[in-house]
């Protein structure tokens, strides 16, 4: 009698999340599913609110999206929306990020999801250092329902640990990655971008979520700063991104009579595209965990002038492949970026030294590695889920 070979369905991780969107996490969120082997792991998204049209950078038709349409406030509807959707999907693994969503990691409980994980991926404008007590007293109380923390850089680790004071064997630290097959310095370039650096201009970009945490507000001052700092170079800011202090910033643009040489290119979907038209990278940010814009831009080979904040010294090396400021110093912004326009030999130079980094110490392979690894750790931990599930790793 010839042998019977029965395929197993690989398990499900249900990925929750606020809004798909263009954003860092969620251009993560979006390539480790894409690039996750398709026989290791099935994924479906859930958004507590809602998606766009990013949702189409979904490359794997298996990929479920669900929508909760969450209000403002406590909403408790929602919790017993995502009850009846996990009952029906059986996952394996809930994967929550950040703060807005890691309450709902009780549900999970309540409705058998055996392996709960939730990863800190950075920190709010209203709370740069993480100090507030009650998000943080809730953090550990979840402790007893999440298998796992997963912070995406040394430094949340380290906040995890000493400040929230998590138990050391609930925290893994996973680095972010990046694809340095699709940022590189020879990317196929937009034409908008090409058109940034007409007549010679030393271009200064931002990719980010135009909100609070991201300081596009003291970066536009920091730019009318650098035009009299060096008034013979013809210098362009272009901020990529949209969110809602879009009209204050233009506003701000405005009236500091920059406005004619500051770009507002709005959301775009292939960011690879317009890193070419940057002749430096610049994120003021207010607090970060390790950004993603980040490791693009320098897998991309621009030079760096970032905060030092959060997880960005661990990846910018002073002096060697960027800048550090203090954040919310827009005068010593402005002197970091005039040194950069005065010396274009020591911006290649850091440029280059920024691709080496991601190259040696940020690859996509490296965190689809660890990734792959805890899920599979995780799953063969629960006696449950090895008795009702398929197991994670064959």
């Amino acid at each position: 009698m010839a042998a019977v070979t029965l395929e197993r369905t690989p398990p499900l991780v249900v990925h929750l999340i606020y809004r798909l969107d263009i954003g860092g996490l969620e251009t993560l969120l979006v390539d480790t599913i894409n690039r996750m082997p398709a026989g290791r792991y099935r994924h479906a998204i859930v958004c507590l609110t809602d998606y766009t049209d990013f949702a189409a950078r979904i490359e794997r038709a298996d990929v479920a999206l669900f929508a909760l349409h969450k209000g403002p406030g406590l909403a408790p509807e929602v919790h017993l929306k995502l009850f009846k959707l996990l009952r029906r999907l059986r996952p394996a693994i809930l994967h929550t990020y950040n703060l807005g969503t890691i309450e709902y990691q009780a549900v999970a409980l309540l409705a058998g999801v055996p392996v709960r994980i939730h990863a800190e991926h950075g920190r709010d404008a209203s709370d740069p250092q993480g100090l507030n007590r009650k998000h943080n007293l809730l953090r550990r109380l979840l402790a007893h329902v999440i298998d796992r923390y997963v912070p995406v850089s040394a430094d949340l680790a380290r906040w995890l640990d000493t400040t929230v004071r998590l138990p050391r064997r609930k925290v893994d630290t996973i680095i972010n990655g990046v694809d340095t097959d699709r940022f590189h310095a020879g990317a196929p370039l937009d034409p908008a971008a090409a058109s940034w650096r007409a007549n010679g201009a030393f271009v200064i970009g931002a990719v980010g979520r135009l909100q609070d945490v991201k300081n596009h507000a003291g970066l536009i001052d920091a730019f009318v700063r650098l035009r009299a700092r060096v008034p013979d170079q013809q210098l362009r800011l272009v901020l990529v991104g949209d969110g809602p202090l879009r009209a204050q910033l233009e506003a701000q643009a405005a009236a500091s009579g920059a406005g004619a040489d500051i770009v507002f290119a709005g959301a775009h979907a292939n960011v690879a595209a317009l890193l070419g038209g940057f002749s430096l990278f610049a994120l003021p940010s207010i607090a970060e965990g390790t950004p993603v814009t980040l490791l693009e831009a320098m897998a991309s080979e621009l030079p760096v002038v970032a905060s030092a904040v959060g997880g960005i010294p661990e990846v910018v090396t002073h002096g060697v492949n960027g800048t550090l400021v203090p954040a919310g110093d827009p005068e010593a912004l402005a002197q970091a970026l005039a040194a950069y326009v005065r010396d274009p030999q020591r911006a290649a130079a850091h440029g280059r030294s920024a691709r080496a980094r991601i190259e040696q110490h940020y690859s996509m392979a490296a965190m689809l590695a660890a990734y792959l690894g805890l899920y599979d750790r995780l799953c063969k931990s629960k006696t449950t889920l090895r008795q009702a599930i398929t197991p994670c790793a064959e």
